[in-house]
């Protein structure tokens, strides 16, 4: 038995996708889609941890973690054109069909991808992925009047984020202070390191715009699970600053069958509730 992550790069259309694999082909397999500002680091003691019993594929998106950052005249930086890409590099590496792993933005790229390749899902694990109105209500209204009506004070504002400190407080926004202690900070150091590349920031800004249009995409989502039913776990983090904690039932209406579970944890459960997240994962996978 090998718990060993290997740490590959495959060429997709020209563009250099670093991404992290460990586990058995022989095994299920699970692609985890990652979310901002991070990149496939955040699932490297999920996959240590569970290669034993899994195949595990976590690739960087472009102009994220160690994947290639082509200029926005070379790259359409859309989550519609991120999705396309990940398809064509699960296509690249001969991953035909796995059950998918949405995060934040993660969310955003990997629900497309079922969309448009539902034969591919064997079935989805949601950590704090959005895909209902509820999940964004009031927490996001700045930011869609915002998309609506842009002024630079209110850009200076809203996009904040997009600084050293705002990168740090997606970690730590939110947070119990007893759960602090579980967040490794060279996440937020990495993720700043990749950010802080020349003409970064103006991508992730535009990036971020775009998430209006996955916004827009709810209906489409919702009914690819009534259509599809894949089998699903909905894992949250009830401190989350950034989706509404009712977002995690409203999988219920459309995945009837769909496992719930609420965790006493923040946006970043596989960091302040990694134990609870492992159980619930191989449990998961036992029952299928």
């Amino acid at each position: 038995m090998s718990n060993q992550i290997f740490n590959r790069v495959v060429n997709v259309d020209g563009i250099r996708i670093f991404y992290r694999e460990a586990g058995d082909r022989k095994n299920p397999s699970v692609l985890l889609l990652p979310g901002f500002p991070t990149s496939s680091v955040m699932f490297k003691n999920l996959m240590t941890a569970l290669s034993y019993r899994l195949h595990l594929v976590a690739p960087d998106f472009p102009g994220f973690g160690f994947s290639d950052f082509p200029p926005k005249e070379q790259f359409e930086y859309t989550f519609r054109n991120i999705s396309a890409y990940i398809n064509k590099f699960t296509d690249e590496i001969n991953l035909s069909s796995f059950t998918i792993y949405l995060h934040d933005y993660g969310a955003a790229v990997g629900l497309r991808l079922c969309v448009s390749h539902p034969e591919k899902i064997e079935g989805i694990i949601v950590q704090n992925g959005n895909a209902y109105e509820e999940g964004v209500r009031l927490i996001w209204d700045e930011m869609k009047e915002y998309w609506e009506n842009p002024t630079p004070e209110k850009k200076e504002k809203l996009y904040a984020f997009l600084s050293e400190k705002g990168v740090k407080e997606q970690y730590t926004a939110g947070l119990p202070e007893e759960l602090k202690s579980t967040i490794s900070p060279e996440l937020w150091v990495l993720d700043w390191g990749s950010m802080k590349r020349p003409g970064n920031i103006n991508m992730q800004y535009e990036l971020n715009c775009d998430y209006r249009n996955h916004m827009k995409m709810y209906p489409v989502y919702q009914e690819y699970f009534r259509a599809h039913r894949p089998p699903a776990l909905v894992i949250w983090g009830k401190y989350d600053p950034f989706f509404n904690k009712e977002e995690a039932f409203c999988y219920k209406r459309d995945l009837p069958d769909a496992q719930i579970h609420m965790l006493k944890g923040s946006h970043w459960v596989l960091e302040t509730n990694f134990d609870e997240v492992l159980n619930l994962i191989h449990d998961f996978f036992k029952e299928r």
